[in-house]
């Protein structure tokens, strides 16, 4: 087998999460380079202690800790533990605006640029989020609990959240409470637009 298509199988085996929006591969960084055509804007996020190391810098990145990188920009690939790599996609289809942009509370902001909006969901065992919305985005979960969700013209619904797993929720308005037994932890990567 030649080198070019071990590190292919390798890396195809690593995606965890693909779609028209987005590409997430778990200890595989792909867009690494920059260069790939399907590569755009990227997140590494940490699912354990990792070193990044962008240009002669070296960066430690805790769990939950994130790096954001634009279309081109390389960096090495992560060493040191586990992570995954959050590839957008340069040609998605255009992001679902909702009728109404309602922050969620108690939450922690990360970045925010005219492409991504990220953030540390957060939210206390019995605490409750009001009413709230989110754009299409991408959840990367660190902690497992349970969350009771009342989205608007649905019927409610009881999830069960499995840390270092990775979804692509559509947007939604509803309302939040965690019913588990940890509190809520993960990153959200909510896309708000094409490059221009």
């Amino acid at each position: 087998m030649t080198l070019a298509l071990t590190l292919w199988l390798l890396q195809s085996q690593a995606v965890i999460l693909e779609n028209e929006f987005v590409r997430v591969t778990r200890n595989a960084a792909p867009c690494a380079q920059g260069v790939a055509p399907a590569c755009g804007d990227r997140v590494i996020v940490a699912l354990s202690d990792i070193e990044l190391k962008v240009a002669s810098a070296s960066r430690k990145l805790p769990r939950g800790g994130i790096a954001v990188f634009a279309a081109g920009e390389a960096h090495a690939v992560p060493t040191g533990g586990s992570y995954v790599e959050v590839a957008v996609k340069p040609d998605h289809p255009p992001v679902i605006s909702l009728s109404e942009n309602i922050p969620p509370a108690k939450n922690a902001v990360l970045h925010d640029s005219p492409r991504l909006f990220i953030f540390e969901e957060r939210l206390a065992v019995g605490d409750t989020r009001a009413r709230h919305s989110h754009r299409q985005r991408v959840v990367i979960q660190l902690n497992r609990t349970r969350l009771q969700q009342w989205p608007e013209g649905q019927q409610e619904i009881v999830r069960e959240i499995v840390p270092d797993t990775a979804a692509f929720n559509a947007a939604v308005i509803h309302t939040v409470k965690n019913v588990g037994d940890l509190p809520l932890r993960g990153i959200v990567i909510e896309l708000k637009g094409k490059p221009h």
